[in-house]
């Protein structure tokens, strides 16, 4: 079991390879391997999606996957 932590400024559903996973800045658990990361619309975020292999995570070191808000 992995641990990922996606931050944004604001709490936004987490879609993990297209399946609702949890919320931004929650730690989440998934599979190792490489997964594809994406938040609910709007689409005002950057990046719009991002592809990341997750492996070697612990629940007290998750791995995190940053989007920052579009102005």
């Amino acid at each position: 079991m992995e641990f990922v932590i996606v931050s944004y400024p604001a709490r936004r559903p987490v879609y993990v390879d297209g399946d609702l996973c949890g919320y931004t800045n929650e730690v989440l658990q998934m599979d190792a391997g490489t997964h594809k990361f994406t938040l609910a619309p709007p689409e005002d975020c950057d990046p719009i999606c991002c592809e990341v292999m997750v492996k070697g995570t612990t629940v007290l070191l998750p791995m995190k996957v940053a989007f920052i808000k579009k102005w």
